[in-house]
């Protein structure tokens, strides 16, 4: 309570004794700390904990879990070793595995707060979201900031697609097809398009495209719905 002392009745406001337990009182049931922390820890998406985040996603309708085919880490040397990846790349003695050749299994992986953060961010503008190519760029800049160019094309006769000019991780590519966070409107096929540099095609100044038996044809498409 705020300037307590304003509500005491004239009688009682000089009374030492009912003044300091209504001070007491008010010391230990202040909610102001525990406002605070809620605001810090739930409410603020952008400071959330992990519980937190798990609440927001449920109010915005997406899961924190996805599946993917995710490679076990495999035994290997230093000059391997991918810093933006340690835990997926290779590992050293009693860390990693040797490969055995055998595919990856499906399994379920729990996104990391940050990405997640993030995700929940982009799905409540898709909630939102008038499904223009312009909205939906701001949503794909917003979501892949700094990773190169990705945008929405409209690609005619109820169809359109998502484009990316960089490749995706393999997590990517699960919450990008499985969590709803790219919107399409009602009765349009959408298609996400993972555009390539290593493709066979013919000399240019771009040097895009690479000569025989260096580049394949490009199949481009990820996943249709």
């Amino acid at each position: 309570m705020e300037n307590v002392n304003r509500t005491l009745l004239s009688q009682y406001a000089t009374s030492p004794t009912i003044t300091a337990l209504i001070d007491y009182l008010n010391q230990c049931i202040d909610p102001k700390a525990d406002l605070d922390a809620f605001f810090d820890t739930i409410w603020n998406v952008e400071s959330a904990n992990s519980h937190g985040l798990e609440i927001w996603g449920k109010i915005v309708n997406v899961s924190r879990m996805v599946q993917a085919a995710l490679p076990p880490a495999q035994f290997g040397f230093a000059e391997a070793f991918d810093a933006a990846n340690p835990t997926t790349g290779v590992q050293p003695f009693n860390y990693g595995v040797f490969n055995d050749g055998s595919p990856a299994l499906i399994r379920n992986v729990a996104l990391d707060p940050e990405t997640y953060r993030t995700l929940i961010m982009t799905k409540a503008m898709a909630n939102i979201t008038d499904c223009s190519c312009a909205s939906l760029n701001k949503l794909l800049g917003y979501l892949f900031a700094g990773r190169g160019r990705c945008y929405v094309l409209d690609t005619g006769s109820m169809t359109m697609q998502y484009v990316f000019e960089f490749e995706l991780s393999i997590l990517e590519v699960a919450f990008l097809t499985q969590s709803g966070v790219l919107p399409r409107p009602t009765g349009v096929l959408c298609t996400i398009i993972q555009a390539s540099d290593d493709v066979f095609g013919f000399a240019n100044t771009a040097n895009d495209f690479q000569p025989f038996n260096q580049g394949v044809f490009s199949s481009g498409v990820l996943n249709a719905n």
